[in-house]
């Protein structure tokens, strides 16, 4: 009689390429569960004045949110290794086949850089319009006259909203005495 064991199967580096092609949603739910840690972490650790404490506090939301990233991260798990997988969207036009847009990509890396770099010594209004303004010529639009009046506008109008409705202060700069 053989002693050897006919039936294992050594996996093969291709068999771990497909098992992970097939299971690639994992990826999101681990980043999923990564999040959701981060954030309890935070919520937890949270340094909150005992005026601030009560039922409904700084750190209710947070603690809602990270125990619902780490829920939908199981759930998601589960969902993947019982064999569920993420279905196209219906209305996407997406062809697979071209190549990506690396100059749009970079553009709007680019925009994005220079508003962080901007935001602190000019303010939020200017590098904001600059960031809209760069979004929508990044993105393809082509209209010189009225792209930098919306950007304009989109930027005070959500300066205002955050400075003084929500109480989340973003930088003035030089406009810090007129908004």
């Amino acid at each position: 009689m053989n002693t050897r064991d006919t039936h294992t199967h050594v996996p093969r580096p291709s068999d771990n390429r497909s098992w992970l092609r097939d299971h690639s949603e994992l990826g999101v739910s681990v980043m999923l569960f990564a999040l959701g840690v981060l954030v309890l972490t935070d919520a937890l650790t949270m340094d909150v004045d005992i005026a601030q404490r009560g039922p409904i506090g700084p750190t209710t939301v947070p603690i809602v949110v990270g125990i619902g990233l780490l829920v939908i991260a199981a759930l998601l798990a589960f969902d993947v290794m019982r064999g569920g997988r993420g279905e196209a969207e219906g209305g996407e036009d997406i062809d697979l086949s071209e190549p990506s847009d690396w100059r749009t990509v970079l553009l709007l890396a680019g925009v994005f850089l220079v508003f962080a770099i901007l935001i602190n010594p000019i303010g939020f209004p200017v590098s904001g319009t600059l960031l809209f303004w760069g979004a929508a010529y990044a993105l393809g639009s082509r209209h010189f006259q009225r792209d930098p009046l919306i950007a304009a506008v989109l930027s005070v109008v959500t300066y205002y909203l955050f400075n003084n409705l929500l109480g989340v202060p973003l930088p003035g700069g030089p406009l810090m005495g007129v908004l």
